[in-house]
């Protein structure tokens, strides 16, 4: 059993409390309409919201940024030009979406950085999570006729009933340039996951 209070500090006491007994695949699927059911709940006065697309306004969007709703950008956070945001996204306090990187269906913790150049899909970040240049977290299994995610927990593969899934990153989690993290990825608070590794929790030892 995947807690996401046991991976993301404060998680039941965030914005995302009404969602905390989900798991984390189960999160992001649902990610689009609870994106839009917290646009509701947005203070208008801290937010210039249009469209689906709230923009605290302490944070700073760079021309030539792709912003698609729904869409939630907090307090203080950066978002490079060149950067893509699509498919119900939230990204907490001090975020950084830096140039040519992508976040796609996904649900980012305070002080989390994408540093350029990455591809993040149908995950969940923890708090002061940093991805190198060119690190991807992918989140389909193109390779096989089952498409379905399995995530290792305690050892063991379980299935997530889900064809799209990405990875569960907890606080501090560093992914180094050019890692990749194949679908179903769970990792711990302060997992450090080294340049250019290729991490497949299917071929993990249990």
């Amino acid at each position: 059993m995947i807690t996401l209070d046991d991976h993301i500090q404060g998680f039941s006491r965030s914005p995302l409390t009404l969602w905390s007994d989900l798991a984390p695949w189960a999160l992001t699927t649902q990610a689009p309409a609870i994106v839009r059911q917290m646009l509701t709940r947005l203070p208008t006065a801290d937010y210039a919201i249009h469209d689906e697309i709230a923009i605290h306004h302490t944070a700073v969007v760079e021309d030539g940024a792709v912003l698609k709703g729904p869409l939630i950008i907090g307090a203080h956070c950066f978002i490079a030009a060149g950067a893509y945001l699509r498919g119900g996204c939230w990204l907490d306090e001090h975020c950084i979406i830096g140039p040519g990187a992508e976040l796609k269906t996904s649900f980012v913790f305070s002080g989390s950085k994408l540093a350029h150049f990455n591809f993040v899909g149908d995950s969940v970040l923890g708090h002061g999570v940093n991805l190198e240049a060119g690190s991807i977290v992918a989140n389909y299994r193109n390779e096989r006729a089952d498409k379905e995610v399995q995530v290792r927990i305690d050892g063991r593969l379980q299935h997530t009933g889900c064809e799209k899934f990405g990875a569960l990153l907890g606080d501090q989690c560093r992914i180094g340039a050019n890692a990749v993290l194949a679908p179903g990825a769970v990792l711990q608070p302060g997992s450090v996951v080294r340049r250019g590794q290729v991490f497949d929790c299917e071929s993990q030892d249990a």
